[in-house]
């Protein structure tokens, strides 16, 4: 019998987000099972209800009707059960015969042994008939234990249906070389799993890493797509400087042989908190994404107040030359208020816009300049510097601190396009379509400026967006 907990409370609304997917209170990281199911997409993200740290997960939920204005559900899996005494860890739902599966990590501890790394995990399911409550499946585990290939690390499964049959990729690292992999197994009724073997491995720790997390797996365009999040992956230059990274490999997979032919690792997000993305088809045909909009390791100044994390405003991905482009949903406008305010002009070095708000969109356009950007200031302090240089073609972003740069290329463009999101303490950023984005936590109490950088011509429109999308 679980001892009853009481949920941790809010005690300060001064970092919440307006339109960010969070919980009510507690901690939040990965979201899992994206999906859309009778009229609602739904979100669900790994929950810890009864504090603002890391506990043992739970699965939150959320649900809307166009992607922006979300209602909170009830918790949707607890752990303690059997199948995943410590934790239910990430996964992925899907569709089959009207029902709702989730496809969930279950996470164990040895008793009476206190290293948090020696533990063990298995796969598991629970069924909805309304996409609200959830029932564990009587049987599970579905795969009761991993390869014997294979170290202690064996998670976040995504399961997709293709020709007949249902696929399931997880997470994991070779016991072999302690070298990441993503393993692959193959089912007619989502109970029953065979195993296939890895459809790709690691080739090195140091660029590819010794642990690939939240792996997921589809086809955009003419390719197939393996999206992870690595660990272990060492900074390359300007290159993979969080503590863990997000990335994708493009190719072309074999369901015959199970292999998976593809390209070299690249980042898909270049912000400091940017992770373990999950992702959906939509019913129009477009593949969506969502990510942890933190950063193990990083400093969250709200779980003083009570919460702790949120997910990205939801993106659609594009696949051109072999590399991935994300952009905010179109749904975006249905958070604008009406209230727009643009302008043109040109400038020479600096200029701060008569604009303080901080739930607001913004579309810069600069022509034809060597350097350009903007800043988010305080009347005390630079919060936040993005900058491109036609001499390189790299973007850079500073914010105050340690390890405060990151970097991204694009192509030379002889307009320099800035898509800007910004809320109570997050912004993202979208540069020339989606070619580069960076995703940052910004946290201040005070009124925030937008200012431009340039030498030439510039034109924006600056949009006020709903603050109370997301209902609690």
């Amino acid at each position: 019998m679980q001892t009853k907990l009481k949920p941790i409370e809010l005690s300060n609304m001064r970092y919440r987000l307006g339109y960010h997917v969070s919980a009510k209170s507690g901690w939040i990281n990965d979201p899992n099972g994206f999906i859309f199911f009778k009229g609602y997409y739904h979100i669900f993200y790994q929950h810890h209800p009864y504090s603002a740290e890391w506990g043992p997960m739970h699965w939150g939920h959320a649900r809307s009707k166009d992607l922006v204005h979300w209602e909170t559900l009830p918790i949707a899996l607890t752990p303690g059960d059997t199948e995943d005494k410590d934790g239910c860890f990430s996964g992925s739902a899907v569709i089959k015969d009207g029902k709702m599966y989730l496809i969930y990590t279950g996470h164990h501890y040895y008793e009476g042994d206190s290293d948090p790394e020696h533990f063990w995990q298995n796969q598991n399911l629970a069924i909805s008939e309304d996409g609200i409550h959830f029932e564990k499946y009587e049987n599970n585990p579905i795969i009761a234990s991993a390869p014997e290939d294979n170290t202690q690390h064996f998670r976040d499964p995504k399961v997709w249906y293709n020709n007949g049959s249902w696929y399931m990729i997880l997470g994991s690292q070779s016991s072999v070389d302690e070298l990441g992999r993503v393993l692959t197994y193959k089912s007619k009724n989502l109970i029953d799993w065979d195993y296939l073997g890895p459809i790709t491995k690691s080739n090195d720790l140091k660029t590819e890493g010794f642990m690939w997390e939240c792996p997921d797996f589809f086809r955009l365009g003419d390719k197939d797509v393996l999206l992870m999040s690595p660990e272990g992956i060492e900074e390359d230059e300007f290159r993979f400087r969080n503590e863990n990274e997000t990335g994708y490999m493009t190719g072309n997979f074999s369901y015959d042989s199970n292999r998976f032919d593809h390209s070299n690792f690249q980042e898909l997000d270049s912000g400091h908190d940017f992770y373990a993305t999950q992702t959906t088809l939509a019913p129009d045909g477009r593949r969506l994404v969502i990510g942890w909009m933190d950063m193990w390791g990083s400093v969250m100044p709200e779980q003083e107040d009570g919460w702790a994390g949120a997910l990205t405003f939801p993106r659609e991905l594009t696949l051109k030359n072999d590399k991935l482009y994300m952009n905010p949903v179109s749904e975006l406008k249905k958070l604008r208020t009406g209230e727009v305010i643009s302008d043109s002009f040109e400038i020479n070095g600096f200029k701060k816009l008569d604009y303080n708000g901080n739930h607001y969109e913004a579309e810069i356009n600069f022509d034809n300049a060597d350097k350009s950007g903007i800043t988010l200031t305080t009347d005390n302090e630079e919060l936040l510097k993005i900058t491109y240089s036609k001499d390189n073609s790299h973007v850079v972003l500073k914010r105050p601190g340690k390890d405060g740069i990151r970097e991204a290329v694009i192509m030379p463009a002889k307009t320099l396009k800035f898509h800007l999101l910004v809320d109570t303490s997050s912004v993202e950023l979208f540069v020339n379509d989606g070619e580069a984005t960076f995703t940052e936590r910004l946290y201040t109490e005070d009124k925030v400026s937008l200012n431009l950088l340039s030498q030439g011509k510039v034109s924006y429109d600056i949009y006020q967006l709903e603050k109370n999308a997301v209902k609690y």
